[in-house]
């Protein structure tokens, strides 16, 4: 009797056991489930438009002068003043340099004497002569004498031919005492000074003057970039016609305040390197630019209705890039796109894989995987959370 009165009292109180058990695991599967939402991150995502968009490439160049000439001596000797400074702006014809002239002088007051006396050597050759041919004529001498007078006559005009030359010659090289400068510029450094020995022979040349009222930016451009840049022209002529005004970046990342144009570029591609050399021509009225700097060509491409994308928004696998769609349910697809040749550093234009409408996750693209879920957000309100973010950040380290 009383086993069945217990097992009367048992029975319901298993149900109610197995009723809260049931609740409970319920519960823990629905609060399972709000943790994996939860759980789903948020990621920036673009919808993607066509627009007109201009690239500008840069490369690396070299400022040159029009001309930087080397000044060298062309005699040798002792300098004995310096005209100009380091620095200094030169005309064409200005002395630079001046050598100790004594010796070249002198030389030119010994030719010059020289010169007097084969003047009179021909003069008394020719009054010979002259005599000679009234002799003959009267018979009183005979061939040999009178051929004798006039080859005297001769050889004394050709020793005056040679003092005059060697004048000329002494008197050039006393010129050269007096080194100027051949163009307009600017004057370099001059590792001479007054007492030091110059020589043609020198390997170091006295100063080096640049001609900086344009200046050359040389730089050099792959095959397949100046194939991006000329294929619309027909000939080298027509390519460098079309192609847009460049700027010159400063080695302080400032831009210099003249556009240049691109001038010249080698016909042959160097098989070493694969490049092409090219010159670029920048005005310099105001003497900013100086021969021997540093900077970056930046080269501008116009293209329309093209689509544009974030270079954060893509990764690379064996030199093939990437970019995660996302579809109508928010999951991320891995989908492969070709890019134009040029580049600005910061963005892409995509020539295949991605269209007008796609939407593209543009952050945090390495931390997805293909399928994944995600909670779309708009870059703006990203940017917002990561300047929140940063503001906390700070506020908590102080």
């Amino acid at each position: 009797m009383i086993k069945n009165i217990s097992r009367l009292f048992v029975t319901p109180l298993s149900i109610v056991g197995v009723l809260l058990v049931c609740l409970s695991l319920s519960s823990c599967k629905k609060s399972g489930n709000m943790a994996g939402k939860d759980m789903v991150q948020e990621y920036a995502v673009t919808v993607l438009k066509t627009s007109d968009v201009e690239l500008k490439s840069s490369y690396p160049a070299t400022i040159k002068g029009k001309q930087d000439i080397e000044i060298r001596p062309q005699v040798s000797g002792t300098i004995t003043k310096l005209c100009v400074d380091e620095g200094s702006v030169v005309h064409k014809g200005q002395t630079l340099f001046i050598i100790d002239p004594v010796q070249y002088q002198e030389a030119v007051n010994v030719a010059m004497a020289s010169v007097n006396v084969a003047k009179a050597n021909v003069a008394t050759a020719k009054l010979t002569a002259e005599n000679k041919r009234e002799l003959a004529k009267n018979n009183i001498i005979g061939s040999y004498d009178l051929q004798t007078a006039e080859n005297a006559l001769l050889s004394s005009k050709a020793a005056l031919a040679q003092a005059n030359a060697q004048l000329i010659s002494a008197k050039k090289n006393l010129s050269f005492t007096r080194v100027t400068s051949p163009s307009n510029g600017v004057v370099g450094s001059i590792p001479f000074r007054v007492g030091s020995l110059a020589s043609p022979s020198t390997v170091t040349p006295l100063t080096t003057v640049s001609d900086i009222s344009d200046m050359y930016a040389y730089f050099s451009m792959t095959e397949r970039q100046l194939l991006s840049l000329t294929n619309e022209g027909n000939s080298q002529k027509d390519i460098l016609k079309k192609m847009s005004n460049v700027e010159l970046q400063m080695i302080d990342g400032s831009i210099y305040g003249e556009t240049g144009k691109v001038e010249t570029m080698s016909g042959v591609i160097d098989q070493s390197t694969g490049s092409v050399n090219v010159r670029a021509k920048f005005p310099n009225k105001n003497r900013t630019l100086r021969s021997g700097g540093t900077g970056s060509v930046l080269i501008p491409y116009k293209m329309n209705n093209c689509i544009v994308i974030p270079q954060k928004a893509t990764y690379e696998i064996q030199d093939k890039k990437y970019a995660y769609v996302v579809d109508s349910k928010s999951t991320v697809k891995s989908t492969p796109i070709e890019i134009f040749s040029l580049d600005d550093g910061q963005n892409y234009i995509v020539t295949s894989g991605l269209k007008a409408g796609d939407k593209i996750v543009t952050e945090g693209v390495g931390t997805l995987k293909d399928g994944m879920q995600i909670k779309e957000i708009t870059p703006e309100q990203a940017a917002a959370k990561q300047a929140q973010a940063q503001q906390s950040s700070e506020k908590a380290s102080k």
